[in-house]
């Protein structure tokens, strides 16, 4: 089996859910406490994805950082991101084409793909089906309805975006 090590981002604005995402991905837990994360948070989850056993360093990032040195050095080495929306605010939403295209500027090759995450929170829900079709259809990239809560769509979406990953290095 081979053996691989893959930084992956996690990118969006403040209290998304990103830390949470990591929290159910990494530990299979949640907690209601937000914690903001500041600067960067590094976990680690090995897991199997296509006969290769791969070693994710999950990248953390607090969002609304200003693009700077500091940032450019947090997305360097990327081989891909989830770029994370929240369910309830429309806003973070439109704020993922600055985080993509940042992202892509240091990684033109990285692979992304779309959480819209709260999935739990249904009667606040701010955000539509087709809204979010319609902007992963635009970045040509994968989408999945998450809840950091409830576990919902969290562990297919870091395996895509490992198994990805994994393609490409592949070639």
């Amino acid at each position: 089996m081979n053996r691989l090590t893959q930084k992956i981002c996690l990118l969006g604005d403040f209290s998304v859910g990103k830390t949470s995402l990591v929290r159910q991905f990494v530990e299979g837990r949640f907690d209601d406490r937000y914690l903001s994360t500041i600067g960067v948070r590094v976990s680690r989850r090995q897991a199997v994805v296509n006969a290769h056993e791969l070693s994710l360093l999950i990248w953390d990032i607090a969002g609304s950082e200003a693009f700077s040195q500091v940032v450019h050095n947090y997305y360097a080495g990327s081989g891909g991101a989830l770029l994370v929306c929240d369910l309830t605010r429309l806003d973070t939403l439109g704020t993922l084409e600055r985080y993509s295209a940042e992202f892509r500027q240091i990684n033109p090759a990285a692979h992304l793909v779309l959480l819209a995450n709260k999935l739990d929170r249904s009667s606040e829900r701010a955000i539509e089906h087709q809204q979010l079709a319609d902007f992963a259809a635009r970045l040509n990239i994968p989408w999945y309805l998450t809840s950091a809560k409830t576990g919902a769509g969290v562990e297919a979406s870091f395996l895509d975006l490992s198994a990805a990953i994994i393609t490409q290095r592949s070639m």
